[in-house]
């Protein structure tokens, strides 16, 4: 069977291998560091993205690339995409790098987004923020995830400290501006593109987030069969555009039944975590499927799921494997604040069911804000 390189060594390379292991594939990942979780269950090479000798050696034992974080260098992609096949591809990843190129994109392709600005000078940041309204959010155009590398501005008073802490920046990154949207719900669609260009997608999940961290995910989220079907028609409308080929989630905010793109993750993605016990086919087996042009699995959804993420440091995995639909997932990781470390899934045949089992879950772990959102949805 074929050998699999994952640039990147985190939780999402690591699901992949274990959700390959049934396939019978191999798999080789490239980190920086020797100790990334996701050499617990597959070789590494350790070294730099961009190092010539760690891309050669990594090439020669590989049949096909893919990656687990979208800030891989797009140059380092390139480079193997000369020598085998890379999925998704170099564009994918350089459009989803880049938050300007990202959004001009959605609005080419008819896809709403808020209102937004390239940023380069204080001088244009004032304009923007006159033009756009309070609130607003500055944010870096590449390299912020989970809420790094943003500044909310919530009067034009805060001008000048947003760019005192973004300003610098500018040169390397870019910054772009972006109105603040009021929004009722966050949700996303989480789909899988075939090398035939079949595309499929799981139910729509609905996620929280708690300081620009995922805390919850749940699906199939509640919503109109009109909602669901716009969402679905987006993804797929990007996935062609960029002949994408593997899993990639599509970030929504919901205002006012209207649906606005935040951001796409070329990528398997930690709003389809559920998947791996609710639904037919996992979001990393699918993504492997296709990366290797295998036919893709079925991505229905078996009861209803609700996904849980640990950040900082595991709690006590007994609540959760005293449930009958309860599934836990230890990365292997040091503790650390803010560090994703872990994720459980409680999954049920009813919605009433599932919200019994995160009440139960809550209490016993002293989660019951994290829980509760979720729990009125499901009522």
């Amino acid at each position: 069977m074929p050998t699999v390189g994952i640039l990147g060594g985190g939780q999402l390379a690591r699901m992949m291998a274990l959700a390959g292991a049934p396939l019978g594939l191999r798999f080789l990942v490239l980190d920086t560091v020797a100790d990334a979780c996701a050499g617990q269950f597959a070789p590494m090479v350790v070294g730099d993205y961009t190092d010539p000798a760690a891309l050669a050696e990594f090439a020669s034992r590989i049949d096909v690339a893919t990656f687990d974080f979208e800030n891989v260098p797009a140059e380092s992609a390139e480079w193997l995409s000369g020598r085998l096949p890379v999925f998704p591809g170099p564009r994918a990843l350089a459009t989803a790098q880049d938050r300007l190129a990202e959004k001009t994109l959605f609005c080419d392709l008819g896809i709403p987004v808020p209102p937004f600005a390239a940023i380069d000078t204080l001088a244009q940041l004032r304009e923007a923020v006159a033009t756009i309204g309070t609130p607003c959010i500055l944010k870096t155009r590449r390299l912020g995830y989970d809420g790094k590398g943003q500044f909310r501005i919530k009067t034009p008073a805060d001008i000048e400290a947003a760019w005192n802490a973004l300003g610098s920046q500018a040169e390397r990154v870019g910054l772009i501006l972006e109105g603040f949207v009021a929004f009722q719900r966050e949700l996303s669609v989480v789909a899988v593109r075939g090398r035939d260009g079949e595309f499929r997608a799981w139910p729509l999940t609905e996620n929280w987030h708690v300081d620009g961290v995922l805390s919850a995910s749940l699906a199939p989220a509640p919503v109109d069969d009109a909602l669901r079907d716009t969402a679905l028609a987006h993804a797929r409308k990007l996935a062609e555009a960029l002949d994408y080929v593997g899993v990639f989630a599509l970030e929504l905010f919901c205002r006012d039944g209207e649906l606005l793109a935040n951001e796409m993750a070329p990528r398997v993605h930690n709003s389809g975590h559920w998947t791996i016990e609710g639904s037919e086919t996992s979001q990393f087996q699918n993504h492997l499927r296709a990366v290797l042009g295998m036919p893709l699995g079925d991505t229905r959804s078996v009861g209803h799921a609700c996904m849980l993420n640990w950040i900082g440091a595991m709690p006590d995995a007994g609540p959760v494997l005293r449930e009958a639909g309860g599934h836990w997932h230890d990365y292997g990781k040091q503790p650390r604040d803010g560090r994703k470390v872990g994720h459980a899934t409680l999954r049920a045949d009813a919605p009433a069911e599932l919200a019994a089992a995160l009440r139960r879950v809550g209490e016993a772990l002293d989660r019951q804000a994290q829980v509760a959102p979720v729990i009125e949805r499901l009522a």
